[in-house]
């Protein structure tokens, strides 16, 4: 944003966007229009005399001990100087001001700094009572007590506030829930998420700030269901208990992995029970444990589906009785010699130019344009952008690192990088989240953003989605760069399978296209015939 001077009072500096600096227009909005007794302008004018003229009054006048009335009849000159430095000029000793807060009371002071509660011998509680906390009447006037925790936690509150650039309004609401749950705290006491919860939703308070500070303070139990644990519970309510119970097991393995087993993704077990589930309600209508299901039953299952999710089921299948048979629930696998097959991929097929255009138009926040363009021109995949760090970004050296690869920076990418860092800094000035990509939710604290807000909204029901841009961009650099695996691999970093696989797309595609493209210049079968030859 580019400096400029303020018509009202010619001071330098920078406007943001308004017609005035921020001085000239709180003058204008309680002054008039008329013109300058002193410098006879036509502005907005207080006691008819404009700001400028007010402002030299007042520095004159602090300088030779007078008023600023006395100086303004006489006033023939000023001096010019940068916006926001005016207040800089008046020396004079100014009465101390009580602040005030919105109501009109005394502004609350910050919390001074408190040590740790002292590590004290208690009595444990026999048995852990949940507490009904919604009851609690703990007001303002009550946290002036000596209670330890209150005055620790309210000072952790401080410190990570001002760590995190919390605004004023979220730690006046942190304030306020610390004071109605740790009011009457006593040492061994906790708080849990189901107790927290329902007191602070009532009064509209920010569960998730206080709980940071509670967990910080080592008081805080988190006391949630996971949600793969909810989800899975509901899908496995139809079958028969004691294939649930094998099919849970298998699931909660993969999910958290074990002692020779990587946890896997949750999509990849979601897709795995989504794709067996048919046929595990099939055999819970028939049998109550997977040791009764027999080779027959999985081939007449598999005759029901083809393709890619035949060779899905096969997989899952295998997994799964295969962890039954460690633990010792199946006698034998009833999937063993059962081959999976070749996977038949297909030709990978690039986006329509009105499909990148329709999704190009959908996008107009700052920070789904530079989604869009980290996809379609670096294939960046979402997981990846979210991932971004300030610090993977140099502007100056034009350079940009994407999952530790650095890759040059384009004109496009530079500027949409830029025009987000400077609604980032307008928006949200205070925020410490070390992350590229943030929004309101984030802004508060450090992680990145969720899964859906990576442009999700403004690309939905379009053609042209964040993975199929991804894969266009890879799809266009075999296209133009040669079928080369090695040069996929090296630019994208793709693993040997997946860039043997795009070289083989983009070869498809470039054979069919010459084929199908008309000759326009066809080489004659025979050499014409010579008109001046004798004949034979």
């Amino acid at each position: 944003m580019a400096a400029t001077s303020c018509p009202d009072c010619m001071s330098w500096g920078l406007l943001f966007g308004r017609p005035r600096c921020a001085a000239c227009s709180g003058f204008a909005s309680r002054g008039e229009a008329g013109r300058c007794r002193s410098c006879a302008r036509q502005v907005a004018v207080r006691k008819q005399h404009c700001r400028l003229c007010w402002v030299q009054a007042r520095a004159q006048a602090a300088a030779t001990g007078t008023t600023a009335e006395s100086i303004l009849p006489g006033l023939r000159y000023q001096q010019l100087f940068f916006s926001r430095m005016t207040a800089v000029w008046d020396r004079r000793p100014q009465p101390a001001r009580v602040k005030h807060g919105r109501r009109g009371g005394p502004r609350r002071p910050d919390p001074p700094c408190a040590p740790p509660p002292p590590v004290a011998w208690y009595q444990p509680a026999l048995f852990q009572a949940r507490r009904d906390l919604t009851l609690s009447k703990a007001r303002d006037e009550d946290a002036q007590g000596d209670n330890p925790w209150l005055a620790w936690a309210r000072h952790s509150a401080g410190r990570l506030g001002e760590a995190h650039g919390w605004p004023r309004k979220t730690r006046l609401i942190v304030d306020r829930a610390l004071v109605i749950l740790l009011t009457s705290h006593t040492e061994g006491d906790v708080l849990r998420y189901s107790e927290i919860l329902p007191v602070l939703r009532s009064r509209g308070l920010s569960v998730e700030r206080t709980t940071e500070v509670l967990d910080r303070i080592g008081v805080f139990v988190d006391d949630r269901p996971s949600s793969f644990d909810l989800c899975l519970t509901s899908k496995l309510s139809p079958l028969a208990p004691g294939i649930a119970r094998d099919v849970h097991d298998w699931a909660r393995l993969l999910h958290d992995g074990g002692p020779r087993s990587r946890p896997r993704n949750a999509t990849t077990v979601w897709n795995y029970l989504n794709r067996i589930l048919p046929a595990l309600q099939e055999w819970s209508n028939r049998y109550d444990h997977l040791r009764e299901v027999t080779r027959d039953d999985i081939l007449t299952h598999l005759e029901t589906v083809q393709g890619s999710q035949r060779q899905t089921i096969i997989v899952a299948l295998r997994s799964l009785f295969g962890q039954a048979r460690k633990n010792g629930t199946v006698f034998k696998n009833p999937t063993s010699r059962i081959r999976v097959g070749q996977r038949e991929l297909g030709v990978i097929q690039p986006l329509q130019p009105q499909d990148i255009s329709g999704s190009i138009a959908a996008v107009t926040h700052p920070a789904d344009r530079l989604v869009l363009a980290l996809a379609a021109v670096h294939a960046a995949r979402p997981g990846a952008i979210r991932r971004l760090q300030l610090d993977d970004v140099d502007i100056g050296n034009r350079r940009l690192s994407i999952n530790g690869r650095t890759r040059p920076l384009d004109e496009l990418t530079l500027q949409l990088t830029q025009d987000w860092l400077e609604f980032r800094r307008l928006r949200w000035p205070g925020t410490a989240n070390p992350h590229l990509l943030i929004n309101k939710q984030t802004a508060l604290g450090t992680g990145p953003i969720g899964k859906n807000s990576v442009a999700g909204p403004a690309l939905r029901g379009q053609t042209a989605t964040l993975e199929r841009l991804r894969t266009d961009r890879q799809l266009e650099e075999a296209l133009a760069h040669g079928p080369d695996p090695l040069h996929l691999a090296e630019v994208f970093g793709l693993s040997q399978a997946t860039a043997i696989r795009y070289a083989n797309s983009a070869r498809a595609l470039l054979e069919h296209l010459w084929e199908t493209t008309p000759r326009l210049h066809h080489e004659p079968t025979d050499p014409p015939p010579d008109i001046g030859a004798p004949k034979p």
